[in-house]
């Protein structure tokens, strides 16, 4: 029984795409079975010539010689596109679940770490079908050898024997040491890649802040630690390598002396001496592999590090469409919780269809989790979240990327040109969108306009948020969510862009630091840190001084930058 999720990941790949994974195997075994049929056959040929024996013996040697060559050219064409198949099924499936975890999953695996389970640690995974028709074809050939040393004379089987268990400990002992190396060194090697991705992608702040050498270092601190680890494994592995090197040739060599004392007893003929040889080294085939060995402890450490992403559970979808309705949303009784306390706590609202409602509240209070959870990147611990009457959790993924529109504070650049990006999977009007989102200015000032690729548009962070806002007001949804979207805009443009949403039919929620955009909410929703403290037209809430000072840094920095 196999006790570990890695372990049943790796016989869950070995069973998929079986019957290709059966041919490679039919290959490998028939293989060993020629490999096994050669010596006797040789055998035979040998004593025909010296003592006039079957004369069809060199014909079929000639003809096993030809099986052999065959199933070695079908094993190499099968192997790497059977691999690489099995390699393309791991990254979908690890992909497809990466994206079904909830914002606060997802955070707990950096992006340079996901790239290595994702890119590397897969293929480690998919070579575990290759590795098992290896193993079996040498335990087959190492039996089959043995076997057939037997049948020879027992004892030879005896000598070889004697010197088996020996090696069979050694192997075992390795396996078992071995595969939490290779895990450590996998876990360091996916850390220092997410390190290198975070000052990868702010190269610019690192360089103006003239702070290379401490990111450099900051980014190979953990060298050690994989040298370490790469080093214990590999010096294990020369250990095995070492220890077979001295105990493999005393075995054979007991096997060939016995060989040879049977054979001046007159007990043997040249060609039986001949083909006990050829036996004796490949009944030693299985302790000889160390390299396969440490391949095996690569791909159980690989599969531990997947298992981990697959083990966290992840959004489920649901599998109900949306009936028609004008978009009114509604929290029951909401928590969400964190290791160090709750976040929103027994949350209750009616967010009215069609209106506008802004999120405000100090850092840290919870909005951009009520965002989440009110387009479902968030499933609450306890309560539900209903989109006109339907819990989200219970809606389709269809249904749910077609009702809801988002709009992030750093919308990600993705394939292809500006106008792809702005109708990435809407279908909607790309130049209605730009032109509502105070975006068609600049993109027409672009060398090529809207077929600019997203590349080599030069943009600040206030034209970039404007096209992730474009993209979101061309998505013909019922419900736009706008996370700190427009918090890079200067304020002429942010009012152009607030009466647009003023504009738009679909509920709106907001989610702002700026008293402008709150205050032409129809609605101010006012989080804490633990829940819903107010919720009221902005006007209502502006007499409270804790209220006002929400928004005094940003006025701040918006007198700031005037000046």
């Amino acid at each position: 029984m196999w006790r570990t999720p890695a372990d049943r990941l790796l016989i869950r790949t070995a069973k998929t795409n079986v019957g290709w994974s059966l041919v490679l195997l039919f290959s490998a075994l028939g293989g060993s079975i020629a490999a096994l049929v050669l010596p006797a056959i040789l055998s035979t040929a040998i004593d025909a010539q010296t003592t006039g024996g079957d004369p069809g013996a060199v014909g079929r040697l000639a003809g096993i010689l030809a099986v052999l060559l065959l199933l070695d050219i079908l094993n190499l064409l099968v192997n790497p596109w059977h691999v690489s198949t099995l390699t393309l099924v791991l990254r979908r499936d690890l992909l497809a679940h990466v994206l079904r975890l909830a914002v606060h999953e997802r955070a707990a695996f950096t992006t340079g770490d996901l790239t290595s389970r994702l890119l590397t640690n897969t293929s480690e995974v998919a070579g575990v079908v290759p590795l098992m028709a290896s193993w079996l074809s040498s335990l087959l050939v190492s039996g089959g050898a043995l076997a057939a040393l037997a049948m020879i004379d027992w004892r030879l089987c005896v000598a070889f024997v004697l010197g088996a268990p020996v090696g069979a400990v050694l192997v075992r002992l390795f396996v078992g040491r071995v595969s939490p190396l290779m895990t450590a060194y996998m876990t360091v090697q996916g850390a220092i890649a997410g390190r290198l991705m975070e000052v990868l992608t702010g190269l610019r702040s690192v360089r103006a802040a003239g702070t290379q050498q401490r990111e450099i270092d900051r980014v190979l601190a953990d060298l050690p630690s994989l040298h370490d680890a790469g080093r214990r494994s590999w010096l294990m592995q020369g250990k095995l390598n070492l220890q077979a090197s001295f105990l493999m040739p005393l075995i054979q060599v007991a096997v060939i002396g016995t060989a040879g004392y049977i054979l001046l007893e007159g007990g043997l003929t040249p060609g039986r001496f001949t083909a006990a040889t050829a036996y004796a080294g490949m009944a030693l085939g299985l302790f000889g592999q160390a390299n396969a060995f440490m391949a095996l402890a690569k791909a159980r450490a690989g599969a531990r590090r997947i298992a981990d992403v697959l083990a966290v559970q992840g959004v489920s979808p649901g599998w109900r469409d949306l009936p028609d309705g004008p978009g009114e949303l509604v929290f029951r009784r909401v928590t969400v919780r964190r290791s160090d306390g709750p976040v929103l706590e027994d949350v209750n609202l009616v967010i009215p269809g069609g209106s506008m409602v802004a999120v405000v509240g100090a850092s840290g209070a919870g909005k951009s989790t009520f965002a989440q959870l009110a387009g479902r990147l968030l499933d609450p611990d306890h309560g539900e979240v209903l989109l006109d009457g339907v819990p989200l959790s219970q809606l389709s993924p269809q249904a749910l990327a077609s009702a809801v529109s988002w709009a992030f504070e750093r919308p990600a650049y993705l394939p292809g040109t500006i106008a792809d990006m702005i109708g990435f999977s809407s279908g909607g009007n790309v130049h209605t969108a730009a032109r509502r989102a105070q975006a068609d200015a600049f993109i027409s000032r672009l060398p090529h306009g809207y077929a600019t690729r997203c590349e080599d548009a030069p943009l600040s962070g206030g034209e970039r948020q404007r096209l992730g806002l474009a993209r979101a007001l061309a998505h013909p949804a019922r419900l736009l969510i706008l996370d700190d979207a427009v918090s890079s805009v200067d304020s002429v443009t942010e009012l152009r862009i607030s009466h647009a949403l003023a504009r738009h039919s679909a509920t709106r929620l907001v989610v702002t630091h700026r008293a402008s955009l709150a205050a032409r909410a129809d609605l101010v929703i006012w989080l804490d840190g633990t829940g819903v403290r107010a919720v009221a037209p902005h006007a209502e809430l502006w007499g409270s001084p804790e209220y006002r000072r929400l928004f005094v840094p940003v006025q701040e920095q918006e007198l700031s930058r005037a000046s």
